[in-house]
Protein backbone atom coordinates (compact mmCIF):
# COMPACT_ATOMS: atom_id res chain seq x y z
CA UNK A 1 0.00 0.00 0.00
CA UNK A 2 1.30 3.35 -0.78
CA UNK A 3 1.83 5.94 1.51
CA UNK A 4 1.66 9.80 0.88
CA UNK A 5 4.61 10.45 2.29
CA UNK A 6 3.51 14.26 3.00
CA UNK A 7 0.42 12.93 4.97
CA UNK A 8 2.93 11.07 7.02
CA UNK A 9 4.82 13.42 8.20
CA UNK A 10 2.11 15.26 9.40
CA UNK A 11 0.33 13.29 10.66
CA UNK A 12 3.56 11.76 12.62
CA UNK A 13 4.38 15.51 13.85
CA UNK A 14 0.53 15.80 14.72
CA UNK A 15 0.45 12.69 16.60
CA UNK A 16 3.51 13.76 18.34
CA UNK A 17 2.22 17.27 19.16
CA UNK A 18 -0.71 15.37 21.01
CA UNK A 19 1.44 13.41 22.93
CA UNK A 20 3.48 16.27 24.23
CA UNK A 21 0.29 17.98 25.33
CA UNK A 22 -1.12 14.76 27.36
CA UNK A 23 2.46 15.00 28.88
CA UNK A 24 2.32 18.49 29.79
CA UNK A 25 -0.65 17.97 31.29
CA UNK A 26 0.23 15.18 33.23
CA UNK A 27 3.01 17.07 34.37
CA UNK A 28 1.30 19.91 35.19
CA UNK A 29 -1.40 17.68 37.36
CA UNK A 30 1.61 15.98 38.91
CA UNK A 31 2.93 18.97 40.29
CA UNK A 32 -0.29 20.29 41.57
CA UNK A 33 -0.49 16.98 43.34
CA UNK A 34 3.27 17.37 44.80
CA UNK A 35 2.40 20.60 46.09
CA UNK A 36 -1.05 19.45 47.48
CA UNK A 37 1.57 16.89 49.23
CA UNK A 38 3.73 19.28 50.17
CA UNK A 39 1.14 22.07 52.23
CA UNK A 40 0.81 18.68 54.32
CA UNK A 41 4.24 19.75 55.63
CA UNK A 42 4.16 23.73 55.05
CA UNK A 43 2.96 25.97 57.54
CA UNK A 44 -0.86 25.58 56.13
CA UNK A 45 -1.64 21.42 57.33
CA UNK A 46 -4.60 19.66 56.04
CA UNK A 47 -6.47 18.79 59.69
CA UNK A 48 -6.07 15.56 59.18
CA UNK A 49 -2.50 15.18 58.68
CA UNK A 50 -2.12 17.89 61.98
CA UNK A 51 -3.93 15.85 63.96
CA UNK A 52 -1.51 12.65 63.32
CA UNK A 53 1.57 14.87 63.78
CA UNK A 54 0.18 16.51 66.90
CA UNK A 55 -1.13 12.80 67.76
CA UNK A 56 2.35 11.64 67.72
CA UNK A 57 4.22 14.92 69.47
CA UNK A 58 2.41 13.34 72.38
CA UNK A 59 2.95 10.15 72.18
CA UNK A 60 6.38 10.48 71.81
CA UNK A 61 6.78 12.87 74.72
CA UNK A 62 5.31 10.84 77.20
CA UNK A 63 7.40 8.05 75.96
CA UNK A 64 10.12 10.03 77.15
CA UNK A 65 9.33 11.50 79.91
CA UNK A 66 10.49 10.92 83.68
CA UNK A 67 9.69 12.90 86.23
CA UNK A 68 12.23 15.18 87.67
CA UNK A 69 11.79 13.16 90.96
CA UNK A 70 10.74 9.70 92.58
CA UNK A 71 9.25 11.56 95.38
CA UNK A 72 6.41 13.30 94.32
CA UNK A 73 6.36 15.97 96.28
CA UNK A 74 10.13 16.30 96.23
CA UNK A 75 11.40 16.81 99.75
CA UNK A 76 15.00 16.99 99.16
CA UNK A 77 14.18 19.56 96.02
CA UNK A 78 16.17 17.83 93.88
CA UNK A 79 13.86 18.54 90.40
CA UNK A 80 15.72 22.01 89.05
CA UNK A 81 19.55 20.74 90.58
CA UNK A 82 20.71 20.60 86.86
CA UNK A 83 19.86 24.09 86.45
CA UNK A 84 22.16 25.38 89.08
CA UNK A 85 24.94 22.47 87.49
CA UNK A 86 24.76 23.70 83.70
CA UNK A 87 24.85 27.63 85.36
CA UNK A 88 27.86 27.16 87.38
CA UNK A 89 29.90 24.77 84.79
CA UNK A 90 31.65 27.80 83.37
CA UNK A 91 32.96 28.87 86.45
CA UNK A 92 34.33 25.34 88.25
CA UNK A 93 37.65 25.43 86.21
CA UNK A 94 38.72 29.09 86.75
CA UNK A 95 36.56 29.67 90.21
CA UNK A 96 35.52 32.93 91.20
CA UNK A 97 37.74 35.35 91.84
CA UNK A 98 37.84 39.27 93.57
CA UNK A 99 39.10 40.91 89.77
CA UNK A 100 35.88 39.21 88.47
CA UNK A 101 33.56 40.32 91.00
CA UNK A 102 35.31 43.88 90.55
CA UNK A 103 34.51 43.33 86.78
CA UNK A 104 30.43 42.22 87.35
CA UNK A 105 29.58 45.06 89.70
CA UNK A 106 28.44 47.02 86.41
CA UNK A 107 25.53 44.44 85.67
CA UNK A 108 24.15 44.78 88.10
CA UNK A 109 23.38 45.37 92.47
CA UNK A 110 26.21 43.98 94.48
CA UNK A 111 25.46 42.43 97.32
CA UNK A 112 27.53 40.63 100.44
CA UNK A 113 26.33 38.42 102.98
CA UNK A 114 29.58 38.92 106.04
CA UNK A 115 29.10 37.43 109.24
CA UNK A 116 25.47 36.08 109.26
CA UNK A 117 24.36 39.68 107.78
CA UNK A 118 23.03 41.17 104.35
CA UNK A 119 24.44 44.89 102.83
CA UNK A 120 24.25 46.01 99.60
CA UNK A 121 25.34 48.88 96.99
CA UNK A 122 23.20 51.90 98.65
CA UNK A 123 21.33 52.42 95.23
CA UNK A 124 19.12 49.88 94.27
CA UNK A 125 17.66 50.87 90.74
CA UNK A 126 14.39 49.07 91.46
CA UNK A 127 13.93 48.89 94.82
CA UNK A 128 10.32 46.17 94.73
CA UNK A 129 13.03 43.79 93.13
CA UNK A 130 16.18 44.55 95.67
CA UNK A 131 13.44 43.88 98.43
CA UNK A 132 11.70 40.56 96.75
CA UNK A 133 15.15 39.50 96.11
CA UNK A 134 16.31 40.54 100.12
CA UNK A 135 13.40 38.54 101.12
CA UNK A 136 14.78 35.33 100.41
CA UNK A 137 18.55 35.83 100.73
CA UNK A 138 17.14 37.54 104.71
CA UNK A 139 16.19 34.10 105.48
CA UNK A 140 18.72 32.02 104.70
CA UNK A 141 21.50 34.10 105.90
CA UNK A 142 22.40 32.05 109.28
CA UNK A 143 23.23 28.91 107.00
CA UNK A 144 25.29 30.99 104.33
CA UNK A 145 29.12 31.41 104.98
CA UNK A 146 30.68 35.05 103.60
CA UNK A 147 30.23 35.96 99.80
CA UNK A 148 30.17 38.81 97.54
CA UNK A 149 27.28 38.46 94.36
CA UNK A 150 26.44 40.73 91.33
CA UNK A 151 22.07 40.44 91.25
CA UNK A 152 20.65 41.98 87.92
CA UNK A 153 17.68 43.19 88.57
CA UNK A 154 16.75 44.45 84.66
CA UNK A 155 14.22 42.42 82.54
CA UNK A 156 17.37 40.86 80.69
CA UNK A 157 20.51 39.40 81.01
CA UNK A 158 23.98 41.16 80.85
CA UNK A 159 26.50 38.23 79.81
CA UNK A 160 26.87 37.21 76.41
CA UNK A 161 28.13 33.98 75.67
CA UNK A 162 30.85 35.81 72.94
CA UNK A 163 32.59 37.77 75.81
CA UNK A 164 35.40 36.79 77.69
CA UNK A 165 36.58 37.53 80.93
CA UNK A 166 33.59 38.21 82.51
CA UNK A 167 32.76 37.66 86.32
CA UNK A 168 29.49 35.97 87.58
CA UNK A 169 25.99 37.75 87.39
CA UNK A 170 23.07 36.53 88.72
CA UNK A 171 19.91 37.24 86.27
CA UNK A 172 16.32 36.18 86.58
CA UNK A 173 15.84 35.27 82.35
CA UNK A 174 18.07 33.91 79.77
CA UNK A 175 18.38 32.64 76.07
CA UNK A 176 21.15 30.49 75.56
CA UNK A 177 23.03 33.26 74.38
CA UNK A 178 23.71 34.06 77.83
CA UNK A 179 25.56 32.75 80.51
CA UNK A 180 24.39 34.66 83.11
CA UNK A 181 23.34 32.64 86.49
CA UNK A 182 19.81 32.07 86.85
CA UNK A 183 17.70 32.84 89.95
CA UNK A 184 14.08 32.72 91.19
CA UNK A 185 12.67 36.00 90.17
CA UNK A 186 11.72 38.92 92.83
CA UNK A 187 8.51 38.36 92.10
CA UNK A 188 7.81 35.22 94.09
CA UNK A 189 7.83 37.54 96.49
CA UNK A 190 7.67 41.02 95.56
CA UNK A 191 7.32 43.54 92.65
CA UNK A 192 6.21 42.39 89.18
CA UNK A 193 4.73 44.56 86.65
CA UNK A 194 2.48 47.10 87.97
CA UNK A 195 -1.05 46.89 86.29
CA UNK A 196 -4.48 48.24 87.01
CA UNK A 197 -5.22 44.85 89.34
CA UNK A 198 -2.23 44.71 90.45
CA UNK A 199 -0.69 48.05 90.96
CA UNK A 200 2.37 47.25 92.95
CA UNK A 201 3.20 44.11 91.37
CA UNK A 202 1.50 40.82 91.56
CA UNK A 203 4.05 39.74 94.26
CA UNK A 204 3.25 36.59 96.90
CA UNK A 205 3.24 33.74 95.12
CA UNK A 206 2.36 31.81 98.41
CA UNK A 207 -1.15 33.45 98.26
CA UNK A 208 -2.11 33.49 94.55
CA UNK A 209 -1.13 30.16 94.54
CA UNK A 210 -4.04 29.67 96.97
CA UNK A 211 -5.87 32.08 95.61
CA UNK A 212 -5.71 30.16 92.10
CA UNK A 213 -6.07 26.79 93.53
CA UNK A 214 -9.20 28.01 94.78
CA UNK A 215 -10.68 29.19 91.52
CA UNK A 216 -9.25 26.15 89.58
CA UNK A 217 -12.07 24.29 91.99
CA UNK A 218 -15.01 26.29 91.19
CA UNK A 219 -14.57 26.36 87.25
CA UNK A 220 -13.51 22.37 86.44
CA UNK A 221 -13.14 21.30 83.12
CA UNK A 222 -16.75 21.00 82.38
CA UNK A 223 -17.39 24.20 83.19
CA UNK A 224 -14.82 26.24 81.24
CA UNK A 225 -15.49 28.32 78.20
CA UNK A 226 -13.97 26.35 75.06
CA UNK A 227 -11.77 29.17 73.88
CA UNK A 228 -8.44 30.23 73.60
CA UNK A 229 -7.80 33.36 75.85
CA UNK A 230 -5.01 36.12 75.82
CA UNK A 231 -5.50 39.65 77.95
CA UNK A 232 -2.18 41.96 77.87
CA UNK A 233 -0.38 44.35 76.40
CA UNK A 234 1.36 44.25 73.03
CA UNK A 235 4.88 43.78 74.14
CA UNK A 236 6.03 42.89 70.73
CA UNK A 237 4.16 41.87 67.34
CA UNK A 238 4.93 38.13 68.02
CA UNK A 239 1.34 38.08 69.93
CA UNK A 240 -0.70 40.01 66.92
CA UNK A 241 -1.72 36.91 64.88
CA UNK A 242 -3.53 35.54 67.93
CA UNK A 243 -5.43 38.73 68.30
CA UNK A 244 -6.26 38.55 64.67
CA UNK A 245 -7.36 35.36 64.92
CA UNK A 246 -9.54 36.57 67.70
CA UNK A 247 -11.11 39.26 65.51
CA UNK A 248 -11.53 37.14 62.64
CA UNK A 249 -12.97 34.10 65.02
CA UNK A 250 -14.37 35.14 67.93
CA UNK A 251 -15.94 31.83 69.03
CA UNK A 252 -12.64 30.35 68.76
CA UNK A 253 -10.37 32.66 70.71
CA UNK A 254 -11.25 35.89 73.01
CA UNK A 255 -7.93 37.60 72.89
CA UNK A 256 -6.88 41.16 73.00
CA UNK A 257 -4.55 43.92 73.85
CA UNK A 258 -4.95 45.94 77.34
CA UNK A 259 -2.51 49.09 77.67
CA UNK A 260 0.75 49.28 79.17
CA UNK A 261 2.75 52.44 80.09
CA UNK A 262 4.12 53.12 76.45
CA UNK A 263 0.65 53.09 75.00
CA UNK A 264 -0.26 56.21 73.32
CA UNK A 265 -2.83 55.48 70.32
CA UNK A 266 -4.82 52.47 69.49
CA UNK A 267 -2.35 51.87 67.46
CA UNK A 268 -0.40 50.83 70.25
CA UNK A 269 -3.55 48.26 70.53
CA UNK A 270 -3.43 47.14 66.73
CA UNK A 271 -5.42 49.25 65.75
CA UNK A 272 -8.35 48.71 68.61
CA UNK A 273 -9.11 50.76 71.81
CA UNK A 274 -7.37 48.73 74.87
CA UNK A 275 -9.12 46.18 76.50
CA UNK A 276 -9.83 46.05 80.25
CA UNK A 277 -7.18 43.90 82.38
CA UNK A 278 -8.17 40.46 83.30
CA UNK A 279 -7.33 38.66 86.46
CA UNK A 280 -5.65 35.40 87.04
CA UNK A 281 -8.55 33.92 88.61
CA UNK A 282 -11.09 34.69 85.93
CA UNK A 283 -8.69 33.55 83.63
CA UNK A 284 -9.64 29.99 84.79
CA UNK A 285 -13.16 30.65 83.27
CA UNK A 286 -11.15 29.30 79.68
CA UNK A 287 -9.92 25.91 78.85
CA UNK A 288 -7.18 27.38 76.58
CA UNK A 289 -4.20 29.81 78.00
CA UNK A 290 -1.55 31.11 75.85
CA UNK A 291 1.43 32.31 77.31
CA UNK A 292 4.21 34.80 75.37
CA UNK A 293 7.66 36.27 76.98
CA UNK A 294 7.83 39.97 77.31
CA UNK A 295 11.25 41.59 77.29
CA UNK A 296 12.51 37.96 78.83
CA UNK A 297 10.40 35.13 80.02
CA UNK A 298 7.06 36.15 81.15
CA UNK A 299 5.68 36.13 84.73
CA UNK A 300 2.29 34.76 83.51
CA UNK A 301 3.27 31.38 82.97
CA UNK A 302 3.12 30.30 86.20
CA UNK A 303 0.04 31.70 86.82
CA UNK A 304 -2.11 30.09 83.67
CA UNK A 305 -0.79 26.70 84.92
CA UNK A 306 -2.58 26.65 87.93
CA UNK A 307 -6.25 27.02 86.30
CA UNK A 308 -5.97 23.37 85.53
CA UNK A 309 -6.74 24.81 82.23
CA UNK A 310 -4.73 24.07 79.42
CA UNK A 311 -1.42 26.00 78.32
CA UNK A 312 -0.36 27.05 75.18
CA UNK A 313 3.48 28.40 75.48
CA UNK A 314 4.64 30.02 72.27
CA UNK A 315 8.73 30.57 72.02
CA UNK A 316 11.08 28.70 73.89
CA UNK A 317 14.03 30.90 74.05
CA UNK A 318 13.43 32.61 77.44
CA UNK A 319 13.87 30.45 80.47
CA UNK A 320 13.62 30.59 84.25
CA UNK A 321 15.01 28.21 86.84
CA UNK A 322 12.34 25.82 86.54
CA UNK A 323 11.13 25.63 82.87
CA UNK A 324 13.59 23.52 82.63
CA UNK A 325 11.37 20.43 84.25
CA UNK A 326 8.40 21.58 82.21
CA UNK A 327 8.22 18.84 79.09
CA UNK A 328 6.14 20.07 76.00
CA UNK A 329 3.26 18.18 75.23
CA UNK A 330 3.21 16.59 78.37
CA UNK A 331 2.28 19.65 80.32
CA UNK A 332 2.02 22.37 77.93
CA UNK A 333 1.20 22.59 74.16
CA UNK A 334 4.18 24.30 72.59
CA UNK A 335 4.29 26.58 69.52
CA UNK A 336 7.54 28.35 67.88
CA UNK A 337 8.12 32.41 67.70
CA UNK A 338 5.76 33.81 65.91
CA UNK A 339 2.80 31.44 64.76
CA UNK A 340 0.29 32.05 62.18
CA UNK A 341 -3.49 32.07 62.32
CA UNK A 342 -3.67 28.86 60.77
CA UNK A 343 -1.20 27.02 63.09
CA UNK A 344 -3.63 28.76 66.54
CA UNK A 345 -6.39 27.27 64.92
CA UNK A 346 -5.40 23.84 63.79
CA UNK A 347 -4.18 22.88 67.62
CA UNK A 348 -7.34 24.65 69.47
CA UNK A 349 -9.72 22.47 66.86
CA UNK A 350 -7.63 19.37 67.11
CA UNK A 351 -7.46 20.12 71.47
CA UNK A 352 -11.81 20.54 71.28
CA UNK A 353 -11.99 17.32 69.41
CA UNK A 354 -9.33 15.55 71.99
CA UNK A 355 -10.86 16.82 74.79
CA UNK A 356 -10.04 13.87 77.53
CA UNK A 357 -6.15 15.09 76.30
CA UNK A 358 -6.40 18.18 76.62
CA UNK A 359 -7.65 18.04 80.39
CA UNK A 360 -4.86 15.30 81.00
CA UNK A 361 -2.14 17.43 80.20
CA UNK A 362 -3.82 20.60 81.55
CA UNK A 363 -3.92 18.21 85.06
CA UNK A 364 -0.17 17.58 84.50
CA UNK A 365 1.01 21.30 84.22
CA UNK A 366 -1.19 22.19 87.61
CA UNK A 367 0.23 18.73 89.14
CA UNK A 368 3.84 19.83 88.41
CA UNK A 369 3.68 23.69 89.44
CA UNK A 370 1.76 22.46 92.68
CA UNK A 371 4.35 20.01 93.47
CA UNK A 372 7.64 21.52 92.35
CA UNK A 373 7.14 25.03 92.32
CA UNK A 374 6.21 25.78 96.48
CA UNK A 375 7.43 28.65 98.03
CA UNK A 376 9.71 25.61 99.85
CA UNK A 377 11.15 24.96 96.37
CA UNK A 378 12.09 28.33 95.42
CA UNK A 379 13.85 28.75 98.99
CA UNK A 380 15.66 25.85 98.36
CA UNK A 381 16.77 26.95 94.80
CA UNK A 382 18.23 29.57 96.49
CA UNK A 383 20.10 27.61 98.94
CA UNK A 384 21.63 25.05 97.24
CA UNK A 385 22.50 27.61 94.57
CA UNK A 386 24.26 30.31 96.84
CA UNK A 387 26.03 27.36 98.75
CA UNK A 388 27.14 25.78 95.73
CA UNK A 389 28.42 29.61 94.56
CA UNK A 390 30.02 29.73 97.74
CA UNK A 391 32.36 26.89 97.40
CA UNK A 392 33.59 28.82 93.66
CA UNK A 393 34.95 31.57 95.93
CA UNK A 394 38.80 31.64 95.61
CA UNK A 395 39.28 34.54 98.24
CA UNK A 396 38.55 35.15 101.88
CA UNK A 397 35.71 38.00 101.61
CA UNK A 398 36.17 40.92 103.57
CA UNK A 399 33.67 43.14 104.71
CA UNK A 400 33.30 46.29 102.28
CA UNK A 401 32.22 49.55 104.08
CA UNK A 402 30.58 51.34 100.89
CA UNK A 403 27.73 48.59 101.34
CA UNK A 404 24.88 49.17 103.86
CA UNK A 405 23.20 47.06 106.06
CA UNK A 406 19.89 45.74 105.11
CA UNK A 407 17.69 44.60 108.37
CA UNK A 408 15.51 41.63 108.23
CA UNK A 409 11.87 41.53 106.71
CA UNK A 410 8.36 41.01 108.31
CA UNK A 411 6.79 38.25 107.10
CA UNK A 412 3.33 39.09 106.71
CA UNK A 413 1.01 35.97 106.18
Amino acid sequence: MHIDSAKFVYVFFLVMHINVYFIALLLCLSKESIAVDNKIYSAEPSIRNVDSKISAYVQNALAEYKPCSEDEMDLNCTCHEAVIDRDLASFESTGVTRQMIKNSEKYGTRYQIYEKKLYRDESCMFPARCSGIEHFLLKLLNILPNMDLVVNTRDWPQLNTAWDNLGPVFSFSKTKAYRDIMYPAWTFWAGGPATKLHPTGIGRWDLMREHLKISAANIPWSKKLELGFFRGSRTSEERDSLILLSRQKPELVAAEYTKNQAWKSPKDTLNAPPAEEVSFEDHCKYKYLFNFRGVAASFRLKHLFLCKSLVFHVGDEWQEFFYDQLKPWVHYIPLDSYPSQEQYENLIMYFKQNDALAQEIAQRGYDFIWQHLRMQDVECYWRKLLMRYSKLLRYKVQRDNKLIPIGSTKIEL
